[in-house]
């Protein structure tokens, strides 16, 4: 009962930036854990950036190894929106970037740890 909607999708050139977004609806948006997958043709799902709730008010992010110094992920309550910051952009960044939550607590890296999933948006890097 979980709606995400992502947006922000673009052509960039290689060291350019771009900032996805996604609106989430349906229920409570401060206690979900959301994350960020792409996928590229003919690969699997991958995982990208995740901030998990920790209860209360608290979260903690984590990053994939080919991401972490480039890629910051985000949220604002008020506005039920996560974001993905992609800085310093390669090739190998092109795909189909997807938005996922959970309402399970804690770190969630792995797709069947999501319930929920937006349509994707495309990015595509040129070099």
């Amino acid at each position: 009962q979980v709606q995400l909607v992502e947006s922000g999708g673009g052509l960039v050139q290689a060291g350019g930036s771009l900032r996805l977004s996604c609106a989430a609806s349906g229920r409570t948006f401060s206690t979900l854990g959301m994350g960020w997958f792409r996928q590229a043709p003919g690969t699997q799902r991958e995982f990208v950036a995740v901030i998990s709730w920790n209860g209360g008010l608290t979260y903690s992010t984590s990053y994939a190894e080919s991401v972490k110094d480039r890629f910051s992920i985000s949220r604002d309550n008020a506005k039920n929106t996560a974001y993905l910051q992609l800085n310093s952009q390669k090739a190998e960044d092109t795909a189909v970037y997807y938005c996922a939550a959970t309402t399970a607590r804690g770190r969630r890296i792995a797709p069947p740890d999501y319930s929920s999933w937006g349509q994707g948006t495309q990015v595509t890097v040129s070099s």
